[in-house]
């Protein structure tokens, strides 16, 4: 049992792999020297200014924070993240150069990690791992251990969304660094080669577009990125508001079903949202060889329309635009499932920042005015075609086929609950939005070689979930 919990945690990611970009180890660093003197009387200066937090004693909150007086804050802190692909093309090098042109005495070194889910897991057990990280897939209640309070939920909810995803006691640890609302990529190009006139809105409408982009087109109609791996993860973000429309599903419900892939017998829930997967493989809608897909190739393809469409979060969007010449043609679509006359739409935060809470006072301090300019000021958000994280913020041009959608969050865990889930996809083995990749891949496999019916599969995954919550003493009350 432990042993199942602590392999599913290495594993695990936030708000599902379809979050995490991919790349090669990556590191960039920016040179600058630290003076502790100048950096403890900065933190007393600005203590004396500003009404600090009884959360952490010395460090105001994020909403108390007012950057325009720290400009002078004196530090060096390191930041480590996932983000390899941007460390590589140099947008992280240039959001820090940004940053130190209003805080030119704060150095921040950053190393993007490419096995990250993993290796920052293990990272948190040496309390020296940096000052910046995003959270990996901890248990809340251990969140106070490693990670210092940004806030309450009550003040730092007014101010941005998604700030629930790590809140625990009132207090919240982590801020996203962007949203992500979950659909598919598509080519508007191929879509209007094959005839499509309307998006569609049902698993049974989207197999019947694949199915005329393979007839009118030579794109492949639903590219799986099986070879990869995490990306198959991306399929799990969608079996909660998206499948069914309810917000208290994937974190309060779920582990209490005792039969969440039953079939609902209206196009909808979980069991037709990895059956589009099953069925496009098994009528050859997907590329020839799917052990044989490359991630950073499929971008470029699907910008020029040699791919009909894609599984992931918004969060690839600006990648698929930047692959090629012809940006104007990669849309992003609600995901194809209507609930009782309404297509839903998942938004949620993707990897959150945190702060180490054994950082010293002064790093504490440079790493809070880091993370509140990178959130409000930085853009990064936006340019990644992310949903805004500050409310009242700009959304991409690319939403605007969600208009008509009801756009949710997930709901947290109730209270005494909060590792339920972690705890079920640990025992289950099945790891739901926390690197079950091969669980997915599963279905692929069986499909093409025929050697299990998607009712197969099902009948496995039950079993595994019911044994769980019989193992954990979780009741099945739905």
């Amino acid at each position: 049992m432990k042993f199942k919990k602590l392999w599913a945690l290495c594993l695990a990611s936030v708000m599902t792999l379809s979050l995490v970009a991919c790349g090669g180890n990556a590191a960039s660093t920016t040179p600058a020297t630290t003076d502790a003197e100048e950096t403890t009387t900065e933190v007393a200066a600005a203590t004396e200014e500003t009404e600090t937090s009884d959360a952490v004693e010395g460090i105001p909150t994020y909403t108390e924070l007012d950057l325009s007086k720290y400009t002078d804050t004196t530090a060096s802190i390191k930041f480590i993240h996932h983000k390899t692909d941007r460390a590589e093309d140099g947008t992280m090098d240039r959001m820090v150069s940004e940053f130190n042109s209003e805080f030119p005495n704060i150095t921040v070194e950053m190393e993007a990690v490419t096995d990250y889910a993993e290796d920052a897991l293990l990272r948190l057990s040496t309390k020296d791992w940096g000052d910046i990280m995003f959270i990996p897939a901890v248990d809340k209640v251990d969140l106070a251990e490693y990670f210092m309070p940004f806030d309450t939920l009550d003040k730092l909810s007014e101010k941005l969304n998604f700030v629930d995803s790590w809140e625990y006691e009132g207090n919240c640890y982590g801020i996203p660094y962007m949203a992500n609302a979950q659909g598919v990529l598509y080519n508007k190009a191929v879509f209007e080669e094959a005839g499509i006139k309307e998006l569609p809105k049902t698993p049974t409408e989207f197999l019947e577009d694949l199915k005329l982009i393979k007839d009118n087109t030579d794109a492949i109609p639903l590219y799986t990125n099986y070879a990869a791996g995490w990306t198959m993860g991306a399929w799990d973000a969608y079996i909660g508001i998206v499948s069914n429309g309810d917000n208290t599903y994937m974190n309060q419900k779920f582990v209490h079903t005792a039969e969440p892939f039953k079939d609902p017998g209206d196009d909808t829930g979980i069991y037709n949202l990895y059956r589009i997967l099953f069925d496009a493989v098994a009528n050859g809608l997907i590329e020839d060889d799917y052990t044989t897909t490359d991630w950073e190739s499929c971008k470029g393809m699907l910008n020029r329309g040699e791919i009909g469409t894609m599984v992931l979060g918004s969060w690839a969007y600006a990648q698929m635009q930047e692959a090629g010449d012809t940006p104007e043609n990669v849309g992003y679509m609600p995901f194809p499932m209507t609930v009782g006359g309404k297509q839903y739409v998942s938004a949620g935060g993707d990897y959150n920042y945190c702060i180490n809470v054994a950082s010293s006072d002064e790093n504490k301090l440079a790493a809070l005015i880091f993370v509140k300019w990178m959130v409000e000021k930085s853009n990064w958000c936006y340019n990644e075609g992310g949903y805004t994280v500050v409310k009242g913020g700009q959304n991409p041009d690319m939403y605007a086929a969600f208009d008509g959608c009801e756009v949710m969050s997930d709901q947290p865990s109730l209270a005494g609950e909060e590792t339920f889930l972690n705890d079920m996809n640990a025992e289950s083995e099945l790891s739901f939005n926390a690197g079950g990749n091969d669980k997915v891949q599963r279905i692929v496999e069986a499909a093409a070689t025929g050697s299990e019916t998607l009712d197969d599969i099902y009948a496995d995954w039950t079993k595994a979930w019911n044994d769980a919550q019989a193992e954990l003493g979780i009741s099945a009350d739905y």
